[in-house]
């Protein structure tokens, strides 16, 4: 009779099939509401702050994260244009994932066996807000599913909006009006086209370069991306997508 009720007690291979078929339901669930949530409501932190703080603890350094949202409309034109010419020139008309720039970074990885970034703003701001730092291939999976869910449920507006917010233009200082106070003195509402060329040149490493002491490197991109802001139109090249 105990042999019997243990028995008895075991599922069945349908029912355990039944069970793990819930685990994808329910990520996919979790992860569109993540998305959509943050399509009306402002991020108050983002998963690579937070693993800044933890980063600072362990090493038993004192870190002040500097974040300071601003809404589209507080912000400089110049702004998401400089950012646009700097990181993701297709960002009006691709659909998350910039596949000439894939090609490209895969051609010259195949030549020097150094693979180069080709992510689009969309895959960064999906990095920044839920993800952690690294190149594993679990990583990039999540990267790219993540993106897919934030260009099907946000307007291009509120992706440029998020990354201007939550880009990293310093050590501990994430947004364009933490950094616009702490470099050059004044709102984001404010900054100039060169200022705003200034900030966007120093996102391949914030903690490296600075936007208040530039180095030459810093100055020759800041030039660079002045230079392809005009080529683009300046701020009416976003109009139609993020008007």
């Amino acid at each position: 009779m105990r042999r019997q009720a243990i028995f008895r007690r075991r599922p069945s291979p349908w029912r355990r099939l039944r069970r793990l078929l819930w685990l994808p339901a329910g990520f996919v669930l979790v992860t569109v509401l993540q998305v959509a949530t943050v399509r009306f409501v402002d991020p108050w932190t983002t998963a690579y702050m937070l693993a800044r703080r933890v980063e600072a603890w362990s090493a038993g350094e004192t870190l002040r994260i500097d974040y300071r949202w601003r809404d589209w409309d507080a912000l400089s034109p110049h702004l998401p244009i400089a950012l646009v010419a700097a990181e993701d020139q297709k960002f009006p008309t691709h659909r998350g994932f910039d596949f000439d720039a894939i090609d490209a970074a895969l051609a010259r990885y195949q030549g020097d066996g150094r693979l180069r970034g080709a992510s689009t703003i969309s895959q960064q701001v999906a990095r920044n807000l839920y993800l952690w730092s690294g190149r594993s291939w679990l990583r990039k999976g999540l990267e790219a599913w993540y993106t897919v869910l934030i260009e099907a449920l946000w307007p291009k507006r509120r992706i440029l909006e998020i990354y201007v917010n939550v880009a990293e233009f310093g050590d501990g200082i994430y947004g364009a009006e933490a950094a616009a106070q702490r470099f050059f003195g004044k709102p984001a509402s404010a900054l100039t086209a060169a200022e705003s060329a200034r900030l966007a040149a120093v996102l391949p490493n914030p903690r490296r370069f600075r936007a208040d002491a530039p180095s030459p490197y810093v100055l020759r991109r800041q030039h660079w991306i002045e230079q392809q802001m005009r080529q683009l139109g300046g701020p009416e090249y976003l109009r139609e997508c993020c008007g």
